[in-house]
């Protein structure tokens, strides 16, 4: 339970649009913060260690320390300004769970570069596994400091997409992305600049779909980069007969990673009903003006 907050909880106030605030047993995998990791541990003093043992200084602001009302007028400004593509963005990171857009960007790297069977799967390997840890050190906070959402500070805000059923920093999109971000990095060196506004473009994606502040997305950034690092520096302690194991791809390739005219890769039929405010049709076709209300909720 967060202390010292200036904030009210997540479990205090309800969704724009809702009779009920959120509880911790409707969260979502509210335990996730507990589960198995892989390139790092748990530690009861620390929170996380890495395999050595050594402490984990999480590389992320103390919520008591961000205003969140200025937060909360970042949101309603982007939103009051979206674009077509942005709305697009928008609703293609936001489609599915926060891992599956990294799949078919993986996938086009090991196309590219002809990456073969064994060291595929290592690659993948470790990119899901990384992104696992980053996921368990972002829910540890998540429920930890139970940050509200956008909507719940402004009753009446509308959000392009779902807002999901946990609090809100850090940002969980965020997270994994900068995880991905530093591993993919690290095995395709050359396509370094790609993968990194890949990253950013889908934490940025939650503001647009106004359902995180700023600072959500770019704490996590942050907090998934150091997690992905901690994963690379582990990699990097694999030899094969006294040769390190993996040999990074220096030689760039150009591949074709950003997503066409955003259309998913690998499409679902996802449900998106909501019980909370989402923006119509005719919103997201208007300046978004209408509905931003000025006054803050606190």
């Amino acid at each position: 339970m967060s202390r010292n907050h200036n904030y009210p909880l997540w479990t205090e106030l309800p969704y724009a649009g809702e009779d009920h605030p959120p509880t911790l047993d409707s969260g979502v995998e509210v335990e996730a913060g507990e589960w198995k990791t892989y390139f790092i541990h748990h530690s009861r003093r620390h929170g996380f260690k890495r395999l050595d043992g050594s402490p984990i200084r999480l590389m992320i602001q103390d919520p008591g320390t961000i205003h969140w009302q200025e937060e909360l007028k970042k949101v309603k400004q982007v939103l009051a300004g979206l674009t077509d593509h942005d709305i697009r963005i928008a609703k293609y990171w936001g489609e599915g769970p926060a891992s599956k857009q990294w799949l078919p960007i993986a996938d086009r790297l090991i196309d590219t570069y002809g990456v073969e069977a064994p060291r595929a799967a290592r690659m993948l390997g470790a990119l899901f596994s990384g992104m696992n840890d980053a996921f368990v050190v972002c829910w540890s906070l998540k429920y930890k400091w139970l940050v509200p959402r956008p909507n719940q500070l402004d009753p009446s805000l509308s959000t392009v997409i779902c807002t999901p059923d946990h609090p809100s920093y850090p940002s969980g999109h965020a997270t994994i992305s900068g995880a991905a971000e530093a591993i993919l990095c690290y095995f395709f060196p050359a396509e370094r600049k790609k993968i990194r506004e890949l990253a950013e473009e889908n934490a940025r994606s939650r503001l647009l779909a106004g359902v995180h502040y700023p600072v959500d997305n770019d704490q996590g950034l942050r907090l998934g980069r150091q997690i992905g690092s901690i994963v690379v520096d582990e990699l990097k302690k694999d030899e094969v007969n006294g040769r390190l194991l993996d040999r990074p791809f220096t030689q760039y390739r150009n591949a074709d990673l950003f997503p066409t005219d955003y259309t998913q890769a690998i499409p679902f039929e996802y449900d998106q009903e909501c019980r909370s405010l989402l923006l119509s049709e005719d919103d997201e076709s208007s300046s978004y003006t209408e509905w931003i209300d000025p006054k803050l909720f606190f």
